[in-house]
């Protein structure tokens, strides 16, 4: 192979890679490229992510809010009623007792 052949085989490669880089970079270019729209689309999808997110959170709230009321009024009911028996029970003790008086 002469010097002739070899510059213009050398040149021929890098032309042949020069022109493969190119188009990889208008490939990457073109299928990671965001368009102004779609900056837009993902603002939106961001605020209403974000407005989500807040609604969840004051519905988490309320019904930590809801169930500690809801606790507190089972607690005061069950207190009632432990009320109720015991003095269901001492009634029915002191009934027990006058009918025993009455017939002895």
């Amino acid at each position: 192979m002469n010097r002739i052949e070899f510059i213009v085989a050398t040149a021929i490669i890098l032309f042949i890679a020069f022109a493969l880089g190119w188009f990889a970079n208008w490939l990457v270019t073109r299928a990671t490229r965001v368009t102004k729209a779609e900056i837009g689309e993902l603002d939106r999808m961001a605020q209403a992510l974000h407005e989500a997110e807040e609604t969840r959170d004051q519905a988490i709230t309320y019904l930590q809010q809801r169930e500690a009321e809801i606790t507190n009024q089972l607690s005061q009911t069950e207190a009632e009623l432990r009320a109720a028996m015991d003095g269901l029970r001492d009634a029915r003790r002191e009934a027990e007792e006058l009918r025993s008086q009455l017939r002895g």
